[in-house]
């Protein structure tokens, strides 16, 4: 799903259309919700050529007092009872359309966040033509390694990160190229010059994660995840790295709503 919806994901590109089209709504909706009669009563002054009571089906009846009042209240802009009701209920399909619209881009914005915070924690350097949409360009699943098997280098280099699955389920995995399940244990993010080096050795009191290289890991714009599924829970041992050095765990994830609003209002 993610790739058909890259050209709209970045919400800010979209804004000024998206406030065009919201304003002119509300405009119009905002009016009508209150008194149908004030937008009526403006778009008939508007009106540069009555309507020929000939020309219409009720013409047949135009010559009764009635069908004459009645021409006459409807070139005025005078609303009847049904008119007034739909009228009415237009103006709330419209803002709860308005709504919908915002709602659905805050969501699109929300996961592009949650995709290029995700990738910059694991790594990922900023590359212009990658953050139009890091959901796409900056962080997948791995397509090749698996972190399984032995190192046999004189020296290994040093994995820096990984994020916690099973408790956290990170919801910008949804959102990402060949995305892992929920069902592993460990997220390890490497370029992809690196990806088929990553090792994952675990022992009763420790897991160490390397990448089983002599030349170190090159800085690049994307990062490839590599789940791993651990052989027994985890429980106490500690996650290391080349040396022995603790690994930090991260937890990146989309923004809460709240906190994509707030964006919006602020332009933040």
């Amino acid at each position: 799903m993610a790739p058909y919806l890259a050209a709209v994901r970045n919400y800010w590109a979209l804004l000024p259309a998206i406030a065009v089209i919201v304003v002119l709504i509300l405009v119009y909706a905002v009016p009508t919700l209150i008194n149908p009669q004030w937008t009526s009563s403006i778009m008939a002054l508007f009106r540069q050529h009555p309507v020929d009571p000939a020309s219409t089906p009720e013409g047949t009846s135009a010559g009764t007092p009635e069908a004459t009042s009645e021409q006459a209240r409807r070139e005025a802009g005078v609303l009847g009872p049904q008119q007034v009701k739909s009228r009415r209920m237009l103006a709330v399909a419209l803002v709860l359309g308005a709504l919908a619209l915002i709602g659905f881009n805050v969501s699109l914005n929300r996961e592009a966040n949650g995709c290029y915070t995700a990738a910059k924690a694991f790594g990922a350097v900023d590359a212009a033509k990658d953050t139009k949409d890091p959901c796409i360009n900056m962080i997948y699943g791995s397509f090749f390694g698996d972190g399984s098997g032995k190192s046999f280098e004189e020296t290994q280099q040093p994995v820096p990160t990984y994020q916690l699955v099973k408790k956290n389920k990170p919801k910008y995995l949804k959102w990402i190229q060949n995305p892992p399940g929920y069902d592993v244990d460990l997220l390890v993010g490497t370029g992809m010059s690196c990806n088929l080096d990553l090792r994952v050795e675990e022992a009763d009191d420790k897991i160490t994660v390397l990448v089983d290289s002599t030349a170190p890991c090159p800085q690049e714009s994307s990062v490839s995840l590599t789940a791993v599924k651990l052989k027994k829970p985890l429980g106490d041992r500690k996650i290391v790295t080349v040396d022995d050095k603790p690994m930090q765990e991260i937890h990146p994830d989309a923004d809460s709503w709240p906190t994509v609003l707030k964006k919006l209002v602020t332009g933040g």
